[in-house]
């Protein structure tokens, strides 16, 4: 969350009948010890919070049922990894409305690997973020951070700055996953964002080539077939891995150009579960770079 935001939450707490300066808008505020600091940070995260998968959810569906999560977990032949062993691995996506999670939970369930959200735009940053980052890796998970693109308020590289500086780095530390940039429909307007596919393709590669500057590493590139095909041109199969939304018994047809799927989120229930393609010993190496 970011610090001006904070600040707005919890002005009623800590600054009695006082004036609070707002742009250029003065506002009354009494104190009233009934305000619920718990409670103004979830009203935070429904407003600029947009998980990932969220707007994908919503214009194509979730059609997943429990014989397609069974089906999803086995190894997919069709996408098998070139000399590497076919094999899966279990694992899941959380964000700020989900609060803080009960890791141990989900560990002794199979889970392995986790990517939280970290930021979205410019402008929000996960609030349970440290608990969810942190608190993953603690309990043995190899994590790493993800960010909600937004094309229309801000470049590439301003966006893959503000993510990096805000939880979404990498270290060579054999459990660290590099940053996911998730690329999705527009929850506030055009499904593009306003941009040509050409424009669209522009705008990835910015936060793709400054991620990799700032990192050393390349960014996972989230999205899913039908808005890739919708809305950019590109080709970014030979650096970035692709972790592909579909909530079927089958991965399917992959965005253009890449010829096997890294990762597959194929259900969000009881929330959003991942298989990784590969053994595991493949899973640390992703994480290794």
């Amino acid at each position: 969350m970011s610090t001006s935001r904070r600040r707005r939450l919890f002005a009623a707490l800590v600054v009695p009948a006082t004036l609070l300066l707002l742009g250029s808008t003065a506002q009354a505020t009494t104190f009233s010890p009934e305000v619920d600091p718990v409670a103004a940070i979830n009203a935070d995260i429904a407003e600029h919070n947009h998980e990932l998968g969220s707007q994908i959810r919503r214009v194509e569906g979730d059609k997943s049922t429990p014989d397609t999560q069974k089906a999803a977990q086995q190894p997919q032949p069709g996408q098998a990894i070139p000399g590497q062993v076919l094999a899966t691995v279990a694992g899941m996506d959380v964000a700020g409305y989900q609060g803080n999670v009960d890791w141990a939970s989900w560990w002794n369930q199979g889970k392995r690997f986790v990517w939280t959200k970290a930021t979205e735009s410019t402008s929000y940053t996960n609030p349970y973020f440290a608990q969810q980052y942190n608190g993953s890796y603690n309990q043995g998970f190899i994590r790493g951070a993800y960010h909600f693109a937004t094309p229309n308020t801000s470049s590439g590289a301003a966006q893959a700055r503000y993510f990096v500086a805000h939880g979404g780095g990498w270290s060579k530390d054999g459990k660290t996953l590099p940053g996911a940039l998730d690329m999705e429909y527009n929850p506030y307007g055009a499904t593009c964002y306003g941009l040509s596919k050409a424009g669209m393709t522009s705008w990835i590669l910015d936060f793709h080539d400054t991620y990799h500057s700032l990192t050393g590493r390349y960014p996972v590139i989230y999205t899913s077939t039908t808005w890739w095909g919708s809305c950019v041109s590109g080709d970014f199969s030979s650096t970035a891995p692709l972790w592909v939304a579909r909530y079927s018994s089958s991965v399917g047809t992959l965005p253009y150009n890449w010829g096997f799927h890294t990762v597959w989120q194929y259900t969000s229930s009881p929330l959003d579960q991942d298989t990784f393609n590969g053994a595991y010993d493949r899973l640390q190496a992703l994480a290794t770079g």
